[in-house]
């Protein structure tokens, strides 16, 4: 029965992390972005900031949520939460370190586009678009897979769980 309170836990975390609109996540993210963001390019050019706005010389950038990639942490936060008998210690790793590697991917992301801007390279639209549609995806899954190897996960996040159940349910087949 402590399995079945220990999944019931996992997925109510889920759900109450997501309403109202994955809000939590930007509000942790959205300032870490903006500032690591504004001072790792202040290093290399003259930037102010205003808000989520970095002003640099000839041009402006607005980092709105999408920016941010709320939904990326929270996929990772699926991820984690959705695979069971992992210990409460080593869950809090898998979730901080994830969330640290991605908001420093994000950071170099963010970094890489507005450099292509700065330059004024006829590429920027093209890596944006790149960036937006496939490599956010496969950056969460990257890391996922990475902290699977690492920490030596052997459970399948929601197959798992489904399993479990499944097998507790009356539904099997007896024999």
């Amino acid at each position: 029965m402590d399995k079945v309170k220990d999944i019931i836990i996992r997925y109510i975390i889920l759900l109450a992390v997501a309403i109202p609109n994955l809000w939590l996540f930007y509000k942790i993210f959205s300032p870490l972005t903006i500032y690591l963001f504004y001072f790792i390019s202040n290093i290399f050019l003259n930037v102010s900031l205003d808000g989520r706005l970095i002003h640099f010389q000839t041009f402006s950038i607005e980092l709105i949520n999408a920016c941010i990639a709320g939904s990326a942490y929270y996929l990772l936060l699926i991820f984690n939460l959705s695979t069971p008998d992992i210990k409460l210690r080593k869950r809090l790793k898998l979730i901080f370190s994830s969330f640290l590697i991605f908001l420093i991917l994000n950071v170099a992301r963010i970094f890489f586009l507005s450099w292509l801007l700065y330059l004024g390279s006829n590429f920027f639209n093209l890596a944006h678009k790149v960036f937006w549609y496939a490599l956010s995806t496969i950056f969460v899954v990257a890391i996922w897979f990475f902290q699977v190897k690492f920490y030596k996960i052997r459970k399948i996040p929601f197959y798992s769980d489904v399993k479990y159940i499944f097998n507790k349910s009356h539904f099997r087949k007896t024999r």
